[in-house]
Order: structure tokens, then C-alpha cells, then sequence
């Protein structure tokens, strides 16, 4: 009977009834749709780490990360091996990397010096693919140098322009040599675009006095599931060298994955107060309205309790009408932007692109996030229903009927 009364409620006054519902369904379709977007950001952030910046893992010799000196190399060929050996491997490239000076007409600027080979770092890192201007590195043609085209524009550089390298080699001397720029590239990481250059390892290894040696192993997995695993057996076959996680290399990666869910129900509650408090509005004033209609009821021997459960009754069946339409809607979006994208590039391209994040988004909608909305959707519903449910225990029949 109580609920066939609140059912029956609710269809008497429709815009009231369809504006709570509505209410409902817009607090579910943000609250679902943000979190799509905070952990589509998240994802695309992880995949930009591992597939375009450190890989799965990287391999150095210990110290090397501090001062980057030419001195601590390892053997290629042992590391190529252990690395032939894993079974899951997608993908490596080994580098040579040192610190130095790039020098041109208008000034000077502290670099990485990374040298690769063109096959390797397009099968690991896609650099090829951030090619904007010139060309990508060809093993043809010698001493060039693929520069960041936010470094070029810095040092006032062009395709064809020449820079002049200076680092240690492996006997800490002064080297110098002159490299002509080949192209300039841009990722998704502006940062270091301005602090990384890119040369052969053919040509940097003479200079560095390097022969069959390397500073780095970047590797690329083929799921990332198997990383313990590879990570594990990596190390049993590389003792005395440093196997490293990217989420070692990259700790504000990290960081920003486990404050993920954090943020976005921060972001969530601000939305479900707000809902909270419409809920509030248009209910008491239902209850307002209705004054006299429960002081009759409450009269013929409705007790309170029952009246007040008749309100929550509406509430919930309100809530049950509003949270799948915005569960739907919220659903739809994330499945049309997860194949076109939300391009924020004429926006905030250039912000997004100094944290390290693209600037299209792809919103993605875990499973366990849509159940974390419906449940503080519900509860916000319920817990926004008590305060005009307990103004309606309040009236007196008589005061009431007479209202």
C-alpha cells in the first residue's frame, strides 16, 4: 500500500516529479562523466610514459642516473642477449646517452645527448612519429641531429643549420664536434623536448670511446601485465646492473595514478552536494504543498513513521528513474569521445603538453568507477530525502488539514 501511494505521489505533480528525476539523472551523467574523464587522462598519460617516454622498464649501470658520466657503460651484447631471452618482449633499444653543451651562433643550452639507432627507437618509442619539420635520423648520412623544435625555436635554429656538441668522453676529455640539424620533433612532453637531442650511436660511440657499450636498455613489453614477471627474470640475468620499473623512472606517473581516485571523488562529491541540495529545494517544497493532503492522512491513522517513509519511497523511485537515464547518457558519451577524442589542443594544448599529457582525451569508464557513482548518487538521494521527510513528521493533523 505505502508503495503504491508514493508511486502514485509522484505521477500527480510530473514537472515536479520529472525535475527531481532530471535532477538525478544530470548529477549521475557528471559524476560518471568526470571520473570517465580523470581516468581517461590517467590512461593516457601511463601510455604516453611507457610507449613514448621510459618504456616497461630500462636497464643502466648503478650511478649512471646521477651523474650520466661516459665512464659508466655496460656491455651490449650481454644485455641484448638477457633481453633476447625474455619471452614477452615487444620490443628494445639500446642507447648511449651523456650530458654536454649545444652550442650555436646565439648561445649555448645543457642537453642529454642520446645516441640511438633510428630502427630501435621507432620499434620502442615512436620518436619517428613527433617528426614535424626536416626529417627523422637515416644511418646514411653522418653526423646529424634530431632536436626539440621548442629548443630550436629557443636557439633560433633551422633544418639544415649547424650545432657544435660538447661532453666528456670516457677518459673525462673535452670533446667537440659539429652535427647538422636533420629535423625537429615535438612530443608530448614539452620539457623534454628542450633538454633532449638525438644523434646516431654509430657516430656518438667514437667520440665517447665506446666500442660494442651502452649507457641504457629501454624495454618495451608486449602487455603490461607481464612486467613483474620480465622485471623478475631481468634481474636474475643482469647481476650487477640496474633493472628499473617505470614506475621507477617515472614516480610523478605513479603518483598521479594513485591520486586518481582521489581527485575524482573530490571532483564527485562537489557535484553530488550540489544535487544534494536540489533534491532538498524541490522535495520540501513537495512537502510544502502537500501539507494538507498528509494532515488528512495522518488523520484517517497514517502514523509518521509510515509518512515518512512514503517520502523516501519517492525519493527512491525518483532516484531509480533519474540515475540509469544519466548512467546512459554518461554511457554514450564516453563511448562516442572514446573513439573521437576530446581535443583540448586549442585550449589548453599548450598546459597539457608541459605536464606530459596529450591533448586529446579519451574518456574510459571502469566498471568499478559506475558502481562508486551509482552508490554515492543513491546515498546523496536518500540522505537529501531525511531532512524534508522529517519536516513532514513534524505537522500536526489538525494544524496541517486547517493549512
Amino acid at each position: 500500500m505505502l508503495f503504491q501511494i508514493a508511486w502514485r505521489n509522484l505521477w500527480r505533480n510530473r514537472l515536479r516529479s520529472l525535475l527531481i528525476a532530471s535532477s538525478v539523472a544530470v548529477g549521475m551523467w557528471a559524476g560518471a562523466f568526470i571520473m570517465a574523464i580523470y581516468y581517461g587522462m590517467g590512461d593516457g598519460r601511463l601510455r604516453i610514459a611507457i610507449d613514448h617516454e621510459v618504456s616497461h622498464m630500462q636497464v643502466h649501470r648503478p650511478g649512471f642516473s646521477d651523474d650520466q658520466e661516459a665512464r659508466m657503460n655496460f656491455d651490449a651484447d650481454r644485455v641484448e642477449q638477457a633481453l633476447q631471452n625474455l619471452p614477452d618482449v615487444k620490443a628494445y633499444a639500446l642507447r648511449s646517452i651523456t650530458g654536454g653543451m649545444l652550442a650555436t651562433a646565439s648561445g649555448s643550452q645543457g642537453v642529454q645527448i642520446n645516441g640511438i639507432d633510428p630502427a630501435s627507437e621507432e620499434a620502442t618509442l615512436g620518436l619517428n612519429t613527433f617528426v614535424r619539420e626536416g626529417e627523422y635520423l637515416d644511418t646514411t648520412m653522418r653526423n646529424r641531429i634530431l632536436i626539440g623544435k621548442r629548443l630550436a625555436g629557443k636557439m633560433k635554429l633551422e633544418v639544415g643549420q649547424k650545432v657544435v656538441l660538447t661532453f666528456l668522453d670516457t677518459a673525462s676529455n673535452i670533446i667537440s664536434s659539429a652535427f647538422r640539424v636533420c629535423g625537429l620533433y615535438t612530443s608530448y612532453n614539452a620539457p623534454l623536448d628542450e633538454r633532449n637531442v638525438y644523434v646516431l650511436k654509430s657516430n656518438l660511440d667514437p667520440l665517447l670511446g665506446l666500442h660494442r657499450q651502452a649507457h641504457e636498455a629501454a624495454v618495451l613489453l608486449q602487455h603490461d601485465e607481464s612486467l613483474d614477471t620480465d622485471f623478475a627474470q631481468l634481474q636474475r640475468q643482469l647481476p650487477g646492473l640496474k633493472v628499473e620499473k617505470w614506475q621507477d623512472i617515472s614516480p610523478e606517473t605513479s603518483l598521479v595514478l594513485s591520486s586518481l581516485d582521489t581527485y575524482s571523488i573530490i571532483f564527485t562529491v562537489i557535484i553530488l552536494i550540489a544535487l544534494a541540495f536540489g533534491i532538498i529545494n524541490t522535495m520540501l517544497m513537495a512537502v510544502l504543498e502537500r501539507t494538507r493532503e498528509i494532515g488528512v492522512l495522518m488523520a484517517v491513522g497514517m502514523n509518521k513513521w509510515r509518512v515518512f517513509g512514503m517520502i523516501m519511497f519517492e525519493t527512491v523511485f525518483l532516484t531509480f528513474i533519474g540515475a540509469p537515464a544519466g548512467l546512459l547518457a554518461a554511457w554514450a558519451c564516453v563511448l562516442w569521445l572514446g573513439h573521437t577524442g576530446l581535443d583540448l589542443s586549442k585550449v589548453a594544448g599548450d598546459v597539457m603538453q608541459d605536464f606530459g599529457y596529450a591533448s586529446v582525451i579519451y574518456p574510459v569508464m571502469p566498471l568499478n568507477s559506475v558502481l562508486e557513482t551509482i552508490w554515492l548518487i543513491i546515498f546523496a538521494a536518500l540522505v537529501s530525502a531525511i531532512f524534508p521527510a522529517l519536516k513532514a513528521l513534524k505537522l500536526k493533523p489538525v494544524e496541517a488539514i486547517r493549512a
